[in-house]
């Protein structure tokens, strides 16, 4: 079992991002035996920046994220966001991949179900 999370939202002001890293941390966690991928777009490719400093209490999506990805998750960026965004030269999170259009859709057609956030 293949299953595909897109993350189009940035990482904060809304929690989408938290919602969608939950759900991947869980599958990890429940079914090992699935194979997991994050792919990051729009707004969501900021949700890879690295050493991002929340209050006490607040989820990181930097943590989540890193959690993800030791646990097996692949995390995949689309490269044009990173482009627009004036963000595909900075160092991104541990284990980020720089990625295309033409992965996302071959990552749609192989996997068994495709969540958007």
């Amino acid at each position: 079992m293949k299953i595909l999370i897109i993350i189009n939202d940035a990482p904060y002001g809304s929690e989408k991002a938290y919602n969608a890293l939950r759900i991947a941390n869980q599958l990890n966690k429940d079914y090992p035996e699935t194979e997991v991928v994050i792919f990051l777009m729009a707004d969501g490719v900021n949700c890879a920046i690295p050493n991002q400093n929340t209050p006490n209490g607040y989820y990181n999506i930097e943590r989540m994220l890193k959690l993800s990805t030791k646990k097996g998750t692949r995390l995949l960026l689309c490269g044009s966001c990173l482009d627009a965004r004036g963000l595909k030269t900075i160092e991104l999170v541990e284990d980020a991949k720089i990625s295309t259009m033409a992965e996302l859709t071959k990552e749609i057609v192989e996997s068994n179900k495709v969540l958007t956030f």
